[in-house]
């Protein structure tokens, strides 16, 4: 894209519009508070998917403040995802134009889903993928016990966000997921480390080939995306409509993932040399679709990248080849 391109596309917009208030605060706050004061009634009223998504804030926000219990445990809360030797993983050529089209409006463009092609066969054995991405909870767990010094950088001042800990964490760099990862393995004993891109989009479509983790058609209510409405981060699981077939949460929206996998053309693929590659070279791909951007993200072929600024806050969820204890 030339220079002018980015400044007038909406994909580089810094600012999203402000939160309505009706999105984010109940109408009867007190009502729901003395509803599911307990925490596995909160817990419950987060992951419902006939709560109004207000009343899954607070309660997500009542937890982040008095203890989740869905992110004490040693070890993550895992989705076993069977293998298969898929042949749907990636994007046919000829579909290219027809997603550009659909996203238009967002100012997506071909050479970023030329990405996805061709439609080719990987074989991926069975895994299991975290249920939900690693939190702010979680990642100070890992600071405190490593004396680790590179900090979130959405961590205002480098503070921990307390009253966002089962928050997604999000401002990390590829190499402090892979730290935290062998952290946890040296810890539990259990071998940690993050999917593979082919494991990451599985998780994500399962056996029908979603279009989206929750099926084919984009849905601003099952996901945190800008067009969501939302503009931040939001307690993981809180939008429970937008489950993959695996049960896997937050696998759209709310911030984008790292995976194993540094960029590479899918076999007999083109080579996209993007704005991504101009302006760091090699990168880290990065899955799922962020609270910052828009839905084309949260496509279940999508690759896309942490291009430097504070637009691309990523995090990262955790996989495993053996079933956990």
């Amino acid at each position: 894209m030339r220079l002018i391109d980015v400044a007038d596309s909406p994909h580089f917009q810094e600012h999203a519009a402000l939160a309505e208030p009706s999105r984010v605060h109940p109408a009867e706050p007190r009502d729901l508070i003395g509803r599911a004061t307990a925490p596995a009634g909160l817990v419950a009223r987060l992951e419902d998917p006939a709560a109004p998504l207000a009343e899954r804030l607070a309660a997500g926000a009542v937890l982040a403040v008095t203890g989740d219990p869905r992110l004490t445990g040693r070890t993550p809360a895992t989705c076993f995802v069977p293998g298969a030797e898929t042949t749907d993983i990636g994007l046919p050529p000829e579909e290219v134009d027809t997603v550009v089209e659909r996203w238009a409006h967002v100012g997506v463009v071909a050479s970023w889903i030329e990405k996805e092609t061709p439609r080719h066969t990987v074989s991926v054995r069975d895994f299991w993928m975290a249920t939900y991405p690693v939190t702010n909870g979680e990642y100070r767990h890992f600071l405190a016990d490593t004396g680790h010094p590179s900090r979130p950088t959405t961590w205002y001042l480098g503070a921990y966000p307390w009253e966002r800990s089962n928050h997604p964490v999000a401002g990390v760099r590829p190499e402090d997921a892979d730290r935290y990862a062998q952290w946890l393995t040296e810890r539990t004993g259990h071998p940690w480390r993050l999917p593979t891109e082919a494991e990451w989009e599985r998780a994500a479509k399962g056996d029908d080939g979603r279009e989206f983790p929750w099926g084919d058609d984009f849905d601003p209510e099952a996901c945190n995306t800008r067009e969501t409405g939302v503009h931040t981060t939001t307690p993981v699981g809180a939008f429970p409509t937008g489950r993959s077939p695996y049960g896997v949460h937050d696998m759209g929206g709310n911030v984008e993932e790292y995976v194993a996998d540094d960029y590479a053309p899918y076999p007999s693929g083109p080579f996209v040399e993007d704005h991504l590659v101009e302006t760091m070279g090699g990168y880290r791909v990065a899955r799922g679709g962020s609270f910052s951007r828009f839905g084309d993200l949260t496509r279940t072929r999508r690759r896309h990248g942490a291009f430097p600024g504070p637009l691309y806050p990523v995090g990262f969820r955790l996989a495993t080849s053996e079933r956990p204890s």
